[in-house]
């Protein structure tokens, strides 16, 4: 797998990757939190909040500049069907989000990550700010992305994954520190992009990180067997990211493969099963009760006692009185005495190279 770090600034350094060459764009910049005082707990101690050099602008102006010329370099090496997510907080997300507008990226969905152990308000003078908002955007209305739907599902004990994902922050073990202390004020969790990638790339997809920080988006990718490229201005935050990923083993194929969306699995005809002679011609179908039964015709179309006919699909929502019927999960056959799903048969025909589809 390809992994390639860039110590520099971001504007800059993307300005040397070549157009249309990333699958995918995770960015976390910086939140702008225009932080102008030491934040104190009750008990006096210091909490480290972000007050680095790098989340300092002189103005909301000059963030927005940042903002555009950042997101311009992504549009540009963003493939055609390629997606990017972007991070923030109530600091900067709303900016961020017009300005994502602005260069006509299309925005599919806004996550709203709640944190399942938010650090509390201190001051006591307004809510706990428990999340923070994620965009992720496709580079056009017209670009045909990855979704991985049905991974997400079954990720979500088979039901769709909503917007609102609850996940910890970082902490523990998996928080990087440096002689004891806290190396970077906004490690992401590997959780979050694992969520992350895993819905939007596929294995081999090239992942760019413009804000590299300690390497999850990296740490995370290699794990999945997917390319990136990190750019990260702090030499400091750099060493810690390469040490980190090196130390990361790669999943096993096998174990990689996840469950894929029916729309991109081989198509499959039901006359393919006559063909294949894994039914014949005047097989008896029924459904799972066996309150209707039906004759497997020539053609691979269904007879019914009452001279009803047509597709598998079209038969079985007739007998139903529906307008639509999946006939691969309403049918079945007789083996041995028991009821077989014909989609079992559908699935042999396309996991097996040697039979005809």
């Amino acid at each position: 797998m390809s992994q390639e770090y860039i110590l520099g600034e971001c504007i800059k350094e993307m300005a040397k990757l070549k157009d249309q060459s990333v699958d995918m764009i995770f960015a976390d910049p910086p939140y702008n939190l225009q932080l102008s005082k030491p934040l104190l707990r009750p008990d006096q101690t210091d909490v480290k909040g972000v007050r680095h050099d790098w989340d300092k602008f002189n103005s909301f102006e000059a963030y927005d500049t940042f903002t555009l010329n950042w997101l311009k370099e992504a549009r540009r090496v963003l493939k055609k069907d390629g997606t990017i997510w972007v991070i923030g907080s109530y600091h900067n997300i709303f900016r961020v989000g017009s300005v994502i507008q602005n260069l006509n990226f299309w925005i599919l969905n806004d996550i709203i990550w709640n944190k399942s152990n938010p650090m509390p308000n201190f001051k006591g003078n307004r809510f706990t700010n428990a999340h923070e908002t994620i965009i992720w955007a496709s580079h056009s209305q017209k670009s045909k992305y990855t979704f991985n739907y049905k991974a997400m599902k079954v990720l979500n004990d088979d039901k769709q994954m909503r917007s609102d994902w609850t996940l910890p922050i970082c902490s523990g073990k998996e928080r990087i520190k440096n002689i004891g202390k806290t190396l970077h004020p906004t490690q992401k969790p590997e959780s979050l992009l694992h969520r992350i990638i895993l819905s939007s790339t596929n294995k081999g997809d090239l992942i760019l990180d413009p804000f590299f920080g300690t390497g999850s988006t990296g740490a995370v990718a290699k794990k999945l067997g997917r390319n990136f490229i990190g750019i990260e201005q702090n030499k400091e935050y750099m060493r810690f990211a390469k040490k980190r990923i090196k130390s990361i083993e790669q999943l096993k194929d096998e174990d990689l493969n996840i469950t894929k969306n029916l729309k991109s699995e081989t198509k499959v005809p039901f006359g393919s099963l006559l063909d294949n002679g894994m039914l014949k011609i005047g097989t008896k179908l029924h459904d799972i009760n066996k309150k209707h039964k039906a004759t497997i015709r020539a053609d691979g179309s269904l007879l019914t006692d009452n001279e009803m006919e047509g597709s598998i699909h079209k038969v079985g929502a007739k007998l139903q009185g529906f307008t639509a019927c999946n006939g691969w999960d309403y049918w079945h056959y007789e083996e041995n005495g028991e009821l077989v799903s014909i989609n079992k048969l559908r699935e042999k025909v396309r996991y097996n190279k040697n039979i005809i589809h």
